[in-house]
C-alpha cells in the first residue's frame, strides 16, 4: 500500500510510459469540483492576471487571504520564480500587495524540487480566504493492488510529506479498504475519523467528506484524489485546504468536461507533441537518443547504454504499429533537443516489422538531413530485408547485430 504513496522518479515514469500519463488538474480547478459535491474548503478564487487577482483579494479583506502559484508541481511554498521572488505560496496584506504578487508570479517559471531546473509557467494565481487550522490531517483515496481496489488512506499527521510519514511511523497511517459499488458507510466513514480524532459535530464533518470524496473518485475516473492538509480550523469546522487529483486518461470519452480543463503548458512540450502522434516518449536528461518498439526492450536498452556509461535522452517506444510516417515524426522530437547528440534504435521485429522501422529512418534521415551519429540494431520479422535497405541506401547508418557492441558504440559516438 505505501508504495502508492511514492512520488513519481524519472524512473516510475518510465516504467509507466506504456500507459497513457494521468491528467492533473489545477488547485482552483480542484476545489471547483470538491464544492460542487458539497465538500467545503476555504473560499477561492482563480486570477490569471494582476488586475484580476486586486479584484480577488478585494473578497477576502476581513478574513484577509493567501495567494498561491498555479503549477502542476509540489513543493510550491518553497520554490522559488525566475523573477527573483521565493515561494510561490505568500500571505496577503492588501489588494495592492495581491496585484504585486501576482505581477512577479504570472508568466514566470516557477522551478520546484518537482520541476527541474527550468521550472513550470505559472499562468494563473488562486486567492484564498486565509483559515487557521488547529490541527491538519492527511486523506487521499487511491487505487490499491494489495486490496485489489480502492482504499481509504488517511492520517493525523498531515500537513508533511506523508512517504515520511509512512517511513518513520506506519502505524499513523490507517488504511481502509472500499466495497467500489457501494463507497463508504457513514459507520465506516465516522470509524476513520474517530481514529484520527475527530469528535462530535467535527467527525460527522470529516466523514461526510470522505464519503464524497470517493463519490468524485469514482464519478470521475479518478486515480488520485489527495487532500494534504484536511484541517480543523479554529471554529471547529472541517475543511479541505488543499487537494491534488489526478485521472484516467483511458476515460477522456467519457469525462470531456474533466479533460477539458488539461493545461499542456504545465507539459514538456516534446511529449505533448509525442502524445499526438501515439507515441509513447517521455524526456530525460541525457543525450543519446533512443527509438525502440516495446516498454520492456526499451527499458534493456537504456540499461545496457547505462551500463556502457550513456546516458539516454528519452523513453520512446514507438509500439507494434509504427509506420514509416510515425517512425519520421518520432525523429523530429528526437532531434529537436539540442541535447541529444547520437541516436540509437533498437528493434525487435515481432509484430513490427523490420523493413518498416528501415524505411522510416531512411526516410527520416535523408528528409531531415540528420547530421548526428545513427546506430541501427534490428532483428526479427523482415530483418535481412531491412539490412538490406539500409544497405543500400548509401547513408551513414551504423547497422549492428548484437546489443552490447551496439550500445557501446552509441556512447562512443554521443560524446
Amino acid at each position: 500500500m505505501l508504495a502508492s504513496l511514492r512520488k513519481a522518479t524519472s524512473l516510475t515514469r518510465v516504467a509507466s510510459a506504456s500507459q497513457k500519463r494521468f491528467l492533473s488538474i489545477h488547485e482552483y480547478q480542484s476545489m471547483n469540483l470538491l464544492n460542487s459535491y458539497g465538500i467545503p474548503t476555504p473560499k477561492s478564487i482563480a486570477a490569471k492576471s494582476p488586475e484580476e487577482a486586486f479584484e480577488a483579494a478585494k473578497q477576502f479583506t476581513t478574513s484577509g487571504s493567501v495567494i498561491k502559484a498555479q503549477v502542476l508541481a509540489g513543493g510550491r511554498g518553497k520554490g522559488r520564480f525566475d523573477t527573483g521572488l521565493q515561494g510561490g505560496v505568500h500571505k496577503v496584506n492588501s489588494p495592492e500587495h495581491a496585484k504585486e504578487l501576482a505581477k512577479q508570479m504570472l508568466g514566470s517559471n516557477l522551478i520546484t524540487k518537482q520541476t527541474g531546473a527550468g521550472g513550470r509557467i505559472c499562468n494563473a494565481v488562486m486567492l484564498a480566504e486565509r483559515r487557521d487550522p488547529t490541527h491538519e490531517y492527511y486523506v487521499a483515496v487511491l487505487n490499491d493492488r494489495a486490496s485489489e481496489g480502492p482504499v481509504l488512506v488517511a492520517s493525523a499527521q498531515g500537513g508533511m510529506n506523508i512517504e515520511e510519514v509512512a517511513a518513520n511511523d506506519p502505524d499513523a497511517i490507517i488504511t481502509t479498504p472500499i466495497d467500489y459499488a457501494k463507497g463508504l458507510s457513514k459507520e465506516e466513514a465516522l470509524g476513520v475519523a474517530e481514529k484520527l480524532g475527530f469528535k462530535g459535530q467535527s467527525a460527522n464533518e470529516a466523514a461526510d467528506i470522505f464519503i464524497n470524496l470517493y463519490r468524485i473518485f469514482k464519478d470521475k475516473d479518478a486515480t488520485q484524489i489527495e487532500i494534504n492538509p484536511l484541517a480543523q480550523t479554529s471554529d471547529g469546522h472541517v475543511l479541505c485546504m488543499d487537494a491534488k487529483f489526478g485521472f484516467d486518461d483511458n476515460a477522456d470519452f467519457r469525462q470531456q468536461e474533466i479533460f477539458s480543463l488539461r493545461d499542456i503548458s504545465q507539459e514538456e512540450p516534446s511529449e505533448v507533441e509525442a502524445q499526438k502522434a501515439n507515441l509513447n516518449f517521455i524526456k530525460l536528461d541525457g543525450n543519446i537518443g533512443c527509438l525502440v518498439n516495446g516498454a520492456g526492450l526499451a527499458m534493456a536498452t537504456m540499461d545496457v547504454l547505462s551500463l556502457h556509461g550513456g546516458n539516454p535522452a528519452n523513453f520512446l517506444d514507438v509500439g507494434g504499429g509504427a509506420t514509416p510516417e510515425t517512425v519520421k515524426k518520432a525523429f523530429e522530437i528526437l532531434i529537436a533537443d539540442p541535447k541529444v547528440k547520437g541516436i540509437f534504435i533498437n528493434i525487435f521485429g515481432g509484430i513490427m516489422r523490420c523493413d518498416y522501422i528501415a524505411e522510416g529512418v531512411i526516410k527520416a534521415t535523408k528528409e531531415l538531413e540528420m547530421k548526428i551519429p545513427l546506430i541501427v540494431r534490428l532483428k526479427g520479422t523482415k530483418e535481412a530485408e531491412a539490412k538490406q535497405m539500409i544497405k543500400e541506401s548509401g547513408l551513414k547508418i551504423l547497422a549492428f547485430d548484437g546489443l552490447d557492441e551496439a550500445a557501446e558504440t552509441a556512447v562512443r559516438v554521443s560524446t
